[in-house]
């Protein structure tokens, strides 16, 4: 009697230790598919953020690219103002040398007529 006692307490905590150990994989497999999830959902916005960076970058380069090209035709622009500016200043001094030699040829031609006109009323007097 006291033997099966201690066989049938052996038998139950054998079943007690398997119950366990069934208890402690299946723990174990839950805690692994738990953690595995929450990285799964983790990674889900680290990619997302990842792809809104790789974005970014992509749009940076395309308008430091478009800010060069801007910069260059800026450039381009002042000089053709700058030539331009420079063209009309000439033709602004084209003409002020045009009126000045104008106004000594009007200055010769009315000096031209007074000698003329004093040349000839000495010569009838």
């Amino acid at each position: 009697m006291l033997s099966s006692l201690v066989k049938d307490h052996q038998a139950k905590q054998a079943a007690k230790r398997e119950e366990l150990e069934n208890n402690r994989k299946e723990a174990i497999a839950a805690s692994s598919e738990l953690t595995q999830a929450l990285v799964d959902h983790l990674n889900v916005g680290v990619a997302q953020a990842y792809l809104n960076q790789k974005r970014l970058d992509a749009e940076a380069k395309q308008l430091h690219t478009s800010a060069i090209n801007f910069a260059k035709q800026t450039q381009q622009w002042m000089g053709l103002i700058e030539g331009f500016s420079s063209a009309l200043k000439e033709i602004g001094d084209v003409e002020n040398w045009a009126h000045s030699i104008e106004n000594d040829m009007v200055s010769i031609n009315e000096t031209l007529n007074l000698a003329y006109k004093k040349s000839r009323d000495s010569t009838t007097q």
